[in-house]
C-alpha cells in the first residue's frame, strides 16, 4: 500500500533580510529586489517538484525598539520589502507547475479589492496562486493604514472571517462556464451565470459581482496561520490549507487535534484540510556540514538588530527591560497592548517557566537564537532530516507537509533541499516525482 505523501513549500520571506544576504552561499554581488534572483528560486523549486514558494509580508518598518526605525533600517530587519505580487508573476512566467503564496492583511485590506486582485493573479499564473491571510499585530503596520491602535485580538479574527465570506461570494459570482466568447454571435458572457452580490455585515458593505472571468481554480487557495484558540477556530473557518507554527512536536500534535475539532464543529471534514508546518532547515551531505552552516546564523546580526526584530514581532519595546524580571510580567504587558500573545515571550515562558526570574542578558542570549531561527532550525544529512519530517508527518495525521525555509543562504541551501532532501523523500515514497495536477489546488489535493 502506498504511503501518504507530503507536500512541500519553500518560504523565501527572509532570504534578503537579517544578514542572510551576505552569508556564504548567497548570491555574490546581487541583492534584493533583483527579479532574476527570484526567477532562479522558482526554477530551482520547480525542479524539485515543490508545491509552492511562499512569502510573508508586512508594510510597516519595525520601530518598536527604542521607539525608532533606525536599527531595523540599518541592519535589514523586516526591511526592505516590496509587494511581491508582480515578482511572483515574473516567477510564474519561468515555471509551469509551481504554486505561489502571497500574504495580505485582512485587518487593513478591503475584500473586494483583494478578491479581484487574487482572481487576476490566478489567471496570470494559470491557476497557481494562494492567498495567505494574516491578522496584523504590529503597530507600525496599523499606522500605515491610519489606525492609532491595534484592533482587539478577537475582533481581528471576526473581521477576517467576514472578509473571507465576502471574497467567497465574489469569487462565486461568476459560474465556471459563464464565459462564452462566441465568435459567431459576438456574445461574451451568459448573464444568467453572473450573480449579484449584496453583503452588509459588521465590518464590510459590498455590492456587485466581480467584473472578472471566473478563477481557473474556482477560488484561489486560502492559507491561514492562527495559533491562539481563537486563531485556530478562524483558520478552520478560512483555510484550504493551514500554515502551522514551528514548535515542538508534542505541541504540533495538540494543534492538529484542536484544528480537527474546530473543523468538525464547523461541519468540515478534517481529512480535507492539511497543515504545512513551518520548518527552518539546513541540509548538508553530512550532519557536520549542515551544523557548520547553521552556526553561521549566530553571526548574522548584532544585538541591536536582535532587539529590533523581537520588539517588532512581539509589540513590546524590549530595550526597556529592567536588569531582572519575570516573563509573566512582560507577557501581561504584551497582551494589554493587543499584540500577539503567542510570540517569543510566550515560547520562552513555556521553556523556562513564566514565573522564573531571569536577567536581561539571559533574555537576549535566547533572543538571538529566536531572531535568527537558530533555535528551531533543523540541521542534518538528508536521511536525518527525512526521519524527522516523517515522524512529524505521521504524528500529525499524515495530512499536509512542511513549509521549508529560513535557510542560512539562498540559493545554495535551496539547491541542497532540492538535490539532497527531495530525492531521499522520493526514495521513501513520501514525495512526488512529477506534478500531476493542472492547478495549485489540484497539486495540494494530490496525496
Amino acid at each position: 500500500m502506498a504511503k501518504p505523501r507530503m507536500h512541500l513549500g519553500f518560504d523565501f520571506s527572509y532570504t534578503h533580510m537579517g544578514g542572510r544576504w551576505r552569508m556564504p552561499g548567497a548570491w555574490p554581488g546581487r541583492h534584493f529586489p533583483d527579479v532574476e534572483m527570484f526567477e532562479e528560486i522558482a526554477r530551482i523549486a520547480e525542479r524539485g517538484c515543490l508545491d509552492m514558494v511562499f512569502s510573508g509580508d508586512g508594510t510597516g518598518i519595525p520601530d518598536t525598539w527604542r521607539g525608532s526605525p533606525d536599527a531595523a533600517i540599518e541592519w535589514g530587519i523586516s526591511w526592505p520589502r516590496q509587494d511581491l505580487n508582480p515578482i511572483m508573476v515574473a516567477m510564474s512566467r519561468v515555471t509551469k507547475h509551481l504554486g505561489f503564496g502571497l500574504t495580505y492583511s485582512s485587518t487593513f485590506m478591503h475584500p473586494y479589492y483583494m478578491a479581484r486582485l487574487m482572481n487576476s493573479l490566478d489567471h496570470l499564473t494559470g491557476g497557481r496562486i494562494a492567498m495567505n491571510l494574516v491578522t496584523s499585530t504590529r503597530k507600525s503596520d496599523a499606522a500605515n493604514f491610519g489606525f492609532d491602535e491595534l484592533m482587539e485580538h478577537n475582533s481581528r479574527y471576526e473581521r477576517m472571517e467576514e472578509f473571507v465570506d465576502v471574497c467567497r461570494k465574489l469569487w462565486d459570482s461568476a459560474e465556471p462556464d459563464a464565459m462564452l466568447w462566441d465568435f459567431e454571435s459576438g456574445r461574451v458572457t451568459d448573464p444568467a451565470k453572473i450573480h449579484h452580490v449584496k453583503h452588509e455585515g459588521k465590518f464590510f458593505k459590498v455590492e456587485g459581482a466581480l467584473n472578472t472571468p471566473p478563477s481557473p481554480q474556482g477560488r484561489p487557495v486560502l492559507i491561514q496561520a492562527g495559533g491562539s484558540p481563537r486563531g485556530i477556530r478562524a483558520s478552520a473557518y478560512v483555510s484550504d490549507y493551514v500554515f502551522g507554527p514551528d514548535m515542538a512536536l508534542a505541541r504540533q500534535v495538540k494543534h492538529r487535534a484542536a484544528l480537527d475539532q474546530a473543523l468538525v464543529d464547523l461541519g468540515r471534514d478534517p481529512a480535507t484540510v492539511g497543515i504545512l508546518w513551518q520548518t527552518p532547515i539546513v541540509v548538508g551531505e553530512t550532519e557536520a556540514e549542515a551544523i557548520a552552516q547553521r552556526e553561521r546564523l549566530l553571526t548574522a546580526i548584532p544585538q541591536e538588530a536582535v532587539g529590533a526584530y523581537l520588539s517588532y514581532n512581539n509589540g513590546y519595546d524590549f530595550s526597556t527591560l529592567p536588569e531582572r524580571f519575570t516573563l509573566a510580567e512582560v507577557q501581561e504587558k504584551i497582551i494589554a497592548a493587543q499584540a500577539s500573545p503567542i510570540g517569543f515571550v510566550h515560547e520562552l515562558s513555556l521553556a523556562l517557566g513564566a514565573g522564573t526570574e531571569i536577567s536581561r542578558d539571559t533574555f537576549f542570549e535566547h533572543g538571538v537564537k529566536s531572531a535568527t531561527s537558530y533555535d528551531k532550525t533543523i540541521a542534518g544529512s538528508p536521511s536525518q532530516i527525512a526521519d524527522i519530517l516523517e515522524e512529524a508527518f505521521e504524528a500529525t495525521g499524515s495530512r499536509g507537509g512542511f513549509m521549508l525555509g529560513h535557510t542560512v543562504s539562498v540559493p545554495d541551501d535551496l539547491i541542497r533541499i532540492v538535490d539532497l532532501l527531495v530525492p531521499e523523500l522520493q526514495r521513501r515514497g513520501r514525495f512526488r516525482t512529477e506534478y500531476r495536477g493542472r492547478t495549485l489546488r489540484d497539486n495540494l489535493q494530490d496525496m
